[in-house]
């Protein structure tokens, strides 16, 4: 939800901007890393495709 939130806000946020939107959860996974890429990827293939962007129901 964090993440969908800072899209929604922004484009294409830094890589310091996901990381403080995503600072107050937290992964027992320990997959910090691949979370950012995914938020970042996501954000790469919005900007691509802006028509697909997620809208709330």
């Amino acid at each position: 939800m964090s993440a969908k939130a800072l899209l929604d806000k922004c484009d294409q946020p830094s890589q310091d901007m996901v990381k403080q939107a995503l600072s107050g959860n937290l992964c027992r996974c320990g997959g910090y890393v691949q979370i950012i890429e995914a938020v970042e990827e996501a954000a790469l293939c919005q900007s691509k495709c802006p028509s697909h962007k997620t809208v709330d129901k």
